[in-house]
């Protein structure tokens, strides 16, 4: 079952029409995405068990067929297009796990987490937000700050530490002790926003 769920979100993942290229391949986006996270947990939570990797392995499931551009461009619309997000992502990752066999409470186990419901009180939603933030200072974190040249210093030890603070100790523990690679041009910053 797991097998053929992790193939699912893989066919899902593969219709983006957004491409990236990274390591000389190109990528449908949320396919390299689901990939680096499945990658990291297996790096940061070897022994997760199978509800908390596939909640990360879901986690972006086809984001494009819900473009940010469809709401009021301001915090507001920010909020409502993360909330009804998160339940597009539970709700079509239910879909896939129901085709691949699994019984209602596992799904609604793997939803809850996709869903970022319960953080720092459900352990598969706090592991999938550890794994979300440390794919973000890794891969997405350089990327995101050459796409926002106008952000103040301020601005950005303000996302730092509110990326932080959503993070668990061991996943603190884990950023600090080498085990991910830090996006060079910005551990000033990052040493800064910690300290």
């Amino acid at each position: 079952m797991f097998e053929k769920a992790v193939s699912l979100i893989d066919a899902a993942n593969s219709e983006d029409p957004n491409k990236v290229t990274a390591d000389g391949k190109e990528w449908p986006k949320e396919l390299l995405y689901s990939h680096r996270m499945a990658e990291m947990i297996d790096r940061f939570a070897p022994d997760a068990n199978d509800a908390a990797k596939l909640a990360v392995r879901a986690q972006h499931i086809q984001r494009w067929k819900s473009p940010r551009d469809e709401y009021p461009m301001n915090r507001q619309g920010y909020l409502q297009w993360r909330t009804n997000l998160y339940k597009f992502h539970a709700e079509t990752t239910g879909e896939l796990l129901k085709q691949a066999g699994y019984d209602d409470e596992f799904i609604e186990e793997v939803k809850k987490a996709v869903g970022k419901r319960a953080l720092k009180v459900n352990p598969n939603t706090q592991l999938l937000e550890d794994v979300v933030d440390l794919v973000f200072i890794e891969h997405y974190m350089l990327e995101f700050a050459e796409k926002h040249p106008e952000y103040s210093e301020e601005k950005w030890i303000d996302i730092i530490q509110k990326t932080w603070k959503k993070m668990s100790e061991t996943a603190h523990e884990f950023a600090l002790s080498g085990n991910i690679t830090l996006p060079e041009p910005l551990v000033p910053l990052i040493q800064k926003a910690l300290a």
